[in-house]
């Protein structure tokens, strides 16, 4: 039980950053080609685009919080337990990212 207490290195932390990012860049691209047929690319229309743009948000938000759910019960079951409590923190931080990960995919 000695070992649940004990917490990260700095080398679990920053291997763990370093595929928090790899996972973030893959899930971007990845979704980004899922939902490329839906949205207007122009936002300066006579027409209201607001609609259709809406939909590409919700459904690329949902594909990217069903990823990180997956991501989350997979590497729950596979780390070793000293390495678990990290995976919360890159958890909060997938969702929180996934709203920045909006600003690119609509200013391309």
């Amino acid at each position: 039980m000695a070992d649940v207490s004990q917490k990260s290195g700095f080398r679990a932390l920053l291997a763990g950053l370093g595929c928090f990012l790899v996972f973030e860049v893959a899930a971007y691209y990845l979704l980004k080609f899922a939902t490329s047929g839906l949205g207007v690319s122009d936002q300066f229309q006579p027409e209201n685009t607001i609609v259709s743009n809406w939909v590409k948000t919700v459904v690329f938000m949902l594909l990217h919080l069903i990823l990180v759910v997956v991501a989350v019960l997979v590497l729950s079951n596979r780390l070793p337990r000293h390495y678990r409590g990290q995976v919360m923190g890159w958890f909060y931080l997938s969702l929180f990212t996934g709203f920045l990960l909006l600003i690119p995919l609509f200013s391309s």
